[in-house]
């Protein structure tokens, strides 16, 4: 597709067919276990855990989005959990040494008791400030999450990537919270673009699905073997929903930075709000750093108020926003990650994910829930 055109005619025009007379523009999805496959198997599909008619839509339409105008592979997954598991897994053997974000995704100690299970060594570093760098040496591969979940902390992509690979090491870059249309980690020289595309790819709060995007056909067909081996494949009904939620993906994340903005200026002005984070902040820690690299700052801020009961009290008092796990989506949601055990933040964090709603009426929500928290 022409790189000279805009996020939103790419979003809506990514990974569609040409047009076939009396055909839909986007085909339904294909429910197939296989295929009529006589003689050699020599077509592109053959079998339901191998290929999939609608996953080849979906996958070129994230391509066209990671990548425009260049020679990329996707592979989509069942979940974000699968992709990450998926390139982490194919890529490392016993004996290995991978470097993971410390203030990452909730899941990810899972994954690390995980690899050592397996002999490999396991290294972890803050986000912020390039910590990461500490730990590069003899590793096999970095895994990057930037801007961090939940605490918001950006690193230089391009930095970590160069030192990574003046050492040999293949870099892995978690977009999740970004998606493509705020930052494209292939560009700053990442190996691998990855992302749980449950939350703002789709941003309905109504399937799970993650991917995998790769410049290097190697890397990806180690990807795509992991996932036909242990069978994490997505149906056809949630690739065929992902897609056509592309459609929309620049609407949506367009109204969501504008919401997060307007709601983070306003909590600025509150006394009861502490270590406030939106990468869009002038004076966020890391505003400069993400305006070199990223192109919009994403629907999710944070904060902090004073204990674990005003938190929630500011939650229960919320009507516009849901009490929710997972960000990304069209209705805005809040939560307060103490609640899992699995961060290192303080009792009264709160996670808020800026939906598509009014900006006014968000923002006039979320100082009413705190006033009447602070009664």
């Amino acid at each position: 597709m022409d790189t000279g055109i805009g996020d939103g005619t790419r979003a809506v025009r990514a990974g569609l067919p040409k047009p076939v007379k009396y055909e839909p523009p986007l085909p339904g999805p294909v429910f197939a276990a296989h295929y009529h496959l006589p003689g050699e198997p020599t077509g592109p599909y053959t079998y339901g855990r191998d290929t999939n008619p609608t996953w080849t839509h979906l996958e070129q339409a994230i391509g066209e989005l990671e990548a425009p105008g260049e020679a990329v592979e996707t592979v989509v997954f069942s979940s974000g959990m699968a992709a990450i598991s998926a390139v982490l897994f194919s890529r490392l053997r016993a004996g290995d040494t991978v470097v993971l974000p410390s203030d990452g995704y909730q899941a990810l100690p899972l994954v690390r008791e995980q690899l050592e299970a397996y002999g490999i060594e396991v290294r972890t570093a803050r986000t912020g400030g390039d910590a990461q760098l500490t730990a590069l040496e003899g590793a096999r591969l970095l895994w990057i999450e930037t801007p961090s979940n939940p605490e918001l902390d950006v690193c230089d992509v391009r930095r970590l990537v160069a030192a990574a690979h003046a050492t040999g090491a293949l870099v892995a870059v978690d977009n999740t919270l970004a998606t493509p249309l705020a930052q494209r980690p292939l560009a700053l020289g990442a190996d691998f673009s990855v992302a749980s595309d449950t939350k703002g790819m789709t941003g309905h709060g109504d399937l799970l699905l993650g991917h995998v995007t790769c410049r290097d056909a190697e890397l990806a067909a180690g990807v795509r073997h992991w996932r036909k081996v242990v069978g994490a494949i997505p149906g056809p009904m949630e690739t065929w929903l992902a897609h056509r939620s592309l459609a929309t993906l620049h609407l949506r994340i367009e109204r969501q930075c504008t919401n997060a903005l307007a709601v983070a200026r306003a909590l600025g002005g509150r006394p009861e709000v502490t270590g406030l984070r939106y990468p869009g902040l002038p004076d966020d820690p890391s505003h400069r750093l993400a305006t070199a690299q990223m192109r919009r700052y994403g629907g999710v801020l944070s904060f902090v108020l004073p204990d674990r009961e005003h938190a929630e009290r500011f939650l229960d008092a919320l009507r516009l926003v849901d009490d929710a796990t997972s960000f990304g989506g069209v209705r805005s949601s809040a939560e307060r990650r103490g609640r899992w055990g699995g961060d290192a933040v303080p009792e009264g964090f709160i996670r808020l994910s800026a939906g598509a709603e009014d900006t006014d009426d968000l923002v006039a929500d979320v100082l009413r829930a705190l006033d009447e928290a602070a009664a």
